[in-house]
């Protein structure tokens, strides 16, 4: 971060974000630099941030995007997903898109069709409302390469929840409810990232 900073002072970029990065290393971060983003992934069936990376964020007032809000896919389709992945495909190495955890999910892919039937809305839509809905400070990036499913992302601003709803759809894909994790273990994610501080290496 400190050779972030120069670069800021220099005027060779403007801002410093963070991705995947925990919420004492979010910390470390900023005393050094003001951090002005942090990417996670944040979507109804991946909540862990939620403990302290999200309040980390904005008791310091960094914005927090959102990748993957509709769960890389799955909550535009559910577990039928998996029968258009190509061979290469990223996500077939995911624990939560083998099939005997997809199996599993389904049933939350189909609690959120369901209010999406009720509400008159999309299950990807309503699933992109609730990331919307968690404050003006989030940014969700959903990913896309068709222009249908471009203009039904946009269409979720138009979608409303109350709190009630809000509940009831976090109530579908409770921790214990979602099947898998995110990525498999030879990968590491914001839990692997504490270093130690700076202060504590020594030059031999």
């Amino acid at each position: 971060i400190g050779e972030l900073k120069k670069l800021v002072e220099e005027r060779k970029i403007k801002y410093i974000g963070l991705s995947e990065a925990s919420a004492a290393t979010i910390r470390r971060a900023h005393a050094v630099h003001p951090i002005t983003s942090v990417q996670m992934e944040w979507s109804l069936w991946s909540r862990d941030v939620e403990q302290d990376i999200i309040p980390t964020c904005r008791e310091l007032g960094i914005g927090i995007v959102c990748y993957s809000p509709l769960g890389r896919g799955f909550f535009s389709v559910g577990s039928k997903l998996a029968d258009s992945l190509s061979d290469d495909d990223f996500r077939k190495l995911l624990p939560r898109f083998q099939p005997e955890n997809l199996e599993k999910n389904a049933l939350i892919f189909e609690s959120v069709n369901a209010m999406a039937t009720r509400k008159g809305c999309t299950p990807s839509q309503l699933a992109l409302a609730w990331v919307h809905h968690q404050g003006s400070d989030v940014c969700p990036i959903p990913g896309t390469t068709k222009m249908e499913n471009f203009n039904q992302n946009v269409g979720a601003l138009s979608v409303k929840l109350t709190p009630e709803e809000m509940a009831e759809l976090e109530s579908y894909a409770a921790t214990g409810d979602v099947h898998g994790d995110r990525y498999p273990e030879m990968m590491n994610t914001w839990k692997d990232s504490e270093t130690p501080p700076l202060s504590s290496w020594k030059v031999e």
